[in-house]
């Protein structure tokens, strides 16, 4: 096995800044999906009080706006460019005659580590943690044909998650009978409002203590959560989704694959508008339905493989948005516009858990106390105004450094030896030389 100190991190000459801004673009949309969802509070509210904040014609505009456009599309996009990322880091060992897993290895148990921290101390919506379990999975197929890759893919997307869903909604009746297995739904759902009700109690404290003594109780309560093995099949699918493409190296040479990347243009965005537009009516059609205990269970068996429906319309546009962010940041005056993220992406990991630290700040009691008191709108512009503050930072930041200070912190660790952090001037680069 390779000494630690026989690999180094990325330099900024071996970048692909096209990545760096499609990361960035990518953390905009997973914080405005966060926000809304989780740290305004509005899963944690009860039907009606969500409901109410979002009545109004704006809110609502912005609701469904949101759900068309952002809702998972972009969590998938970034689930996309880790998968292509480890295809890069591939490569370039390859390149060097040195094998990827040692030193990727370390790099997942480090991000496993931060994970854990941000999860139980800072905000239960962690997604690093889940990101370095399924990593270790993703190096399984490292050695795979394209073909493999693919056929997993699509078993992954498809067939286990409609089995799992098929038998999480029919095995209860065929094992216990209906009317237990409506008790026991009845039961699971009542203790989650509880749960959430407990936590939302704790977020609005005006201790510090108190709230993220709260976020970890309701983390280490939703570990055991029943739709998680169908989570971490479709973040797999994700990452082997973005290690083909990588491999394909279709966001390296965008010119040479524009004509593919014009079609996955077309049919994300077409495929993935007609899967989202199925889902609001649906979700309209839903909001006049009556609900109940067994409201779940008397659902028509078509519905069961809704969620692997809406699995693929994210996955179509998610791929649909990274083919049109390609092909637009080949364009000089587009590259100008959108090269401004590319900062951002650079030092993503140092961002996304800088959105949790400032959002617990705005939303708990013990800050600006706006949990479960922000309309959908409102909570939009704050993330607008985060973010453009974070990208002014990460400009300055690398400005003066080479890598953000969490992204430090990993590579450090990772490689065993404190990386040199700030940036050497050009002229005593020459000198050194």
């Amino acid at each position: 096995m390779p000494e630690p100190s026989s690999a180094g991190p990325v330099e900024l000459s071996e970048r692909v800044h096209l990545l760096d801004a499609l990361r960035g673009f990518a953390l905009l949309g997973v914080f405005v999906s966060n926000s809304l969802s989780w740290f305004s509070g509005r899963q944690l509210l009860p039907g009606e009080q969500s409901q109410a904040l979002a009545a109004p014609p704006l809110e609502m505009v912005v609701r469904q706006l949101y759900a068309f456009f952002v809702d998972q599309k972009f969590v998938t996009l970034f689930s996309l460019l880790f998968g292509l990322g480890f295809a890069l880091q591939m490569t370039r060992a390859e390149g060097r005659g040195t094998s990827i897993v040692p030193v990727y290895r370390r790099r997942l148990l480090v991000l496993l580590g931060i994970g854990l921290v941000h999860m139980f101390a800072i905000w239960v919506g962690d997604i690093l943690s889940t990101y370095a379990l399924v990593g270790f999975v993703l190096l399984l197929f490292r050695q795979r044909s394209d073909r493999t890759v693919l056929t997993w893919v699509a078993v992954l997307f498809v067939v286990l998650p409609l089995a799992l869903s098929v038998a999480q909604r029919f095995g209860p009746e065929l094992l216990h009978g209906k009317e237990a297995a409506e008790q026991a739904a009845k039961a699971t759902r009542e203790l989650e409002v509880a749960h959430r009700t407990a936590f939302l109690t704790g977020l609005s404290s005006d201790s510090v203590l108190t709230s993220q003594q709260a976020n970890a109780v309701f983390a280490w309560q939703n570990l055991p959560n029943p739709g998680r093995p169908i989570w971490l099949c479709i973040i797999l699918g994700r990452f082997l989704l973005g290690l083909w493409v990588g491999r394909r190296r279709l966001l390296e040479d965008v010119e040479r694959h524009r004509a593919l990347l014009v079609r996955v243009m077309a049919w994300g965005l077409g495929v993935g508008s007609a899967v989202a537009t199925l889902s609001l009516v649906l979700y309209l059609r839903k909001q006049g339905a009556p609900g109940g205990p067994g409201a779940q269970l008397e659902q028509p068996v078509w519905m069961v493989g809704m969620r692997t429906l809406r699995e693929v319309g994210y996955l179509f546009m998610g791929c649909g948005y990274a083919a049109a962010f390609a092909l637009l940041f080949q364009k000089e005056r587009w590259r100008k516009v959108l090269g401004v993220l590319t900062p951002a992406g650079r030092m993503a990991l140092t961002l996304y858990l800088m959105q949790s630290a400032i959002s617990i700040w705005l939303y708990d009691g013990w800050g600006l106390g706006l949990v479960g008191r922000t309309p959908p709108s409102r909570t939009v512009l704050m993330c607008l105004g985060v973010f453009a503050a974070q990208v002014a930072f990460s400009h300055w930041w690398l400005a003066r450094f080479r890598f953000g200070p969490v992204e430090w912190l990993w590579r450090s660790l990772t490689y065993g030896r404190i990386q040199p952090m700030r940036l050497v001037p050009a002229s005593a680069a020459r000198a050194a030389h």
